[in-house]
């Protein structure tokens, strides 16, 4: 199963399959002056609490070689990802890790929480 659907449910329909976006400011009120952090801004381009998780959920389900791992779990700190679970290898989570500190919004990657093996 898709790491978003296992952790999110449904992908969004308005969801890019792009998993780096820029800060912007939101999409009901274009006339503020804030923008929306790059940690919070979802799948569909609207603010969201846990935007950076579900944009690295994202990303791993585009990777052919992580989107079937179901042993792994992303959540966020922030704009620390956190990673919790079980991967087969070290090359494995060294390639998550590669893809999670690549999404837009993301300063560091835990992985105290992951076992390899």
């Amino acid at each position: 199963m898709p790491f978003f659907k296992r952790m999110f449910g449904d992908r969004p329909a308005s969801a890019t399959t792009r998993a780096n976006r820029r800060s912007r400011k939101p999409d009901d009120a274009p006339d503020a002056p804030e923008e929306i952090p790059a940690e919070r801004i979802g799948p569909d381009g609207k603010y969201d609490q846990s935007g950076l998780a579900k944009r690295v959920a994202l990303a791993f389900d585009d990777d052919s070689k992580l989107d079937d791992i179901e042993t792994l779990w992303v959540a966020q700190t922030g704009t620390k990802v956190v990673l919790k679970g079980s991967v087969p290898s070290k090359a494995i989570l060294d390639k998550m890790v590669a893809v999670a500190k690549s999404t837009d919004g993301a300063t560091e990657v835990e992985v105290d929480q992951v076992a390899v093996g």
